[in-house]
């Protein structure tokens, strides 16, 4: 149902995104049908809660990274929110996500705690890494994603529920983050410089939105890595919980530099232009942005 949307624009990059997303998706289906039937065959069902062989778990575990664009097989989410608008790009990032990762979660138990956390590892130093030297806003958000579902995959070998508050609270804050992004129409960093001049109030929610899906204190985004990361420590996984926080730093610094072309830098203006102190706002970035800002206290007894 999401290639109809993507493609509506009528544009060639919006035609070869829906193309890479249809060809992608569908090698995904073949190797989760696969990996069914294979399950099938050893066990006599058709549940993926019943899941005795490594090989049918790992492999199925592939098709549904896939699926949900996590590494080693990232490859064609940039390129497809690229491609798509920035509303497209939402539901790309957060409802698409939600089937793979509910199914991820199902079969958690039965996953092997090296794949997971080998997973994890990849994603956030790949989404961290491929960030970096980006212009583009869709594409950087496509690598946050990456990156934010790295830290949803590595908590599932220590604590399931960590690794659900993790993928809320990005979806949460993603939301909001690209409704701004739509409301600036900024695209590109470049835009990002001249935002500052025509509506401060909207580019300061965007800088706190950014900081908090970078996971700095005290906001939201920061207690789901909190959390993982005191259960990879409680687990003995020290060494994999440094790893996690120094790949994090990766993507720390394009969320600090988008943050401060947008708060900080005032690109030169004429005089007569005017800022929108009121601008007028849209319902889902009104009721998202105080969520995703200041869910932070009622967040550990979601784990409880």
């Amino acid at each position: 149902a999401i290639l109809p949307v993507i493609s509506k624009t009528k544009h060639p990059r919006a035609i070869e995104a829906s193309t890479k997303y249809f060809l992608t998706q569908a090698i995904a289906s073949c190797l989760l049908l696969f990996s069914c039937t294979t399950n099938a065959w050893y066990t006599g069902t058709w549940s993926i809660t019943q899941m005795d062989d490594s090989y049918t778990s790992t492999t199925m575990l592939i098709a549904l990274t896939m699926k949900a664009g996590t590494a080693p097989t990232h490859f064609w989410l940039p390129e497809v929110m690229q491609g798509s608008t920035l509303t497209t790009a939402m539901l790309i990032s957060t409802w698409q996500k939600i089937a793979p990762m509910t199914l991820i979660f199902l079969m958690s138990n039965h996953i092997q705690s090296n794949v997971t956390l080998m997973l994890g590892l990849l994603s956030t130093t790949f989404g961290g890494w491929g960030g970096m030297n980006q212009t583009q806003l869709r594409k950087m958000m496509a690598y946050s994603s990456i990156a934010n579902m790295g830290w949803t995959v590595l908590a599932l070998s220590s604590q399931p529920k960590a690794s659900l508050v993790s993928l809320f609270i990005y979806i949460i804050t993603i939301i909001p983050t690209i409704s701004m992004m739509e409301l600036m129409s900024t695209k590109t960093l470049q835009n990002m410089t001249t935002s500052w001049s025509t509506s401060p109030t909207t580019s300061t929610t965007l800088t706190l939105l950014l900081l908090s899906t970078a996971g700095l204190p005290p906001l939201t985004g920061f207690i789901p890595k909190l959390l993982i990361l005191n259960e990879l420590v409680i687990q003995n996984l020290t060494p994999i919980a440094v790893a996690a926080t120094t790949a994090s730093l990766l993507s720390l610094v394009f969320y600090l530099r988008t943050a401060y072309l947008t708060a900080l830098l005032n690109s030169p203006s004429s005089a007569t232009s005017t800022m929108k102190w009121r601008q007028k706002m849209k319902t889902k970035s009104t009721i998202m942005t105080p969520t995703a800002l200041t869910t932070m206290t009622m967040l550990p007894s979601m784990i409880k």
